[in-house]
């Protein structure tokens, strides 16, 4: 197993993480997880407001639920940086996909993606959240210490480097190479 990435790597990389494009991302990969621990890469995806990704675990074991029970859908889509994920995935064979819905070439800072903007993915309009991804433990154990600390480092968590959270705001599909722009 490859060891995980360092914070002096992190540190090298966040220029480049930075530089990322403020729009106009394409889709470079779709996952779709239907339980704890699974994953599978399709081509496209379904996004709708009742169910998220349809099948996917967000309605039956979501990790944030509102005052009444029900999944919140503020977290129903993940949009992970791909220069985020090159940064800490080092070791693809022996360590799992992050899990994000959408991976893309995307600067998803709150400065370029503000709480409230709207970004169509695909045929589907997504709601940018105000729920903050702080990398769960998974993250760390599965990238290391110095990436759960990155994403949390003085002045990184207006920097969004684990991504952001969205709900779906119209029913759509996403597919691999489809556009992620902003509307608003």
């Amino acid at each position: 197993m490859m060891p995980h990435v360092t914070a002096d790597d992190l540190s090298r990389a966040l220029p480049h993480v930075l530089s990322a494009p403020r729009d106009d991302a394409r889709a470079e990969c779709l996952c779709f997880r239907p339980g704890f621990n699974q994953r599978s890469f399709p081509d496209r995806l379904p996004l709708t407001r009742a169910d998220g990704i349809p099948g996917e675990r967000w309605r039956t074991a979501p990790w944030l639920r509102l005052a009444d029970g029900s999944p919140d859908p503020r977290i129903q889509v993940s949009i992970l940086p791909r220069r985020v994920m090159d940064a800490v995935w080092l070791d693809r064979d022996n360590t799992p996909h992050p899990g994000d819905t959408i991976v893309c070439d995307l600067d998803t800072s709150h400065a370029n993606l503000p709480v409230g903007t709207l970004l169509r993915a695909g045929s589907a309009v997504l709601r940018v959240s105000d729920v903050f991804n702080d990398g769960c433990v998974k993250w760390k154990v599965r990238y290391g210490k110095a990436a759960k600390d990155w994403i949390t480092a003085p002045g990184h968590p207006e920097l969004r480097l684990r991504g952001i959270l969205c709900s779906v705001e119209q029913d759509g599909e996403v597919a691999l190479g489809d556009p992620v722009r902003k509307l608003v």
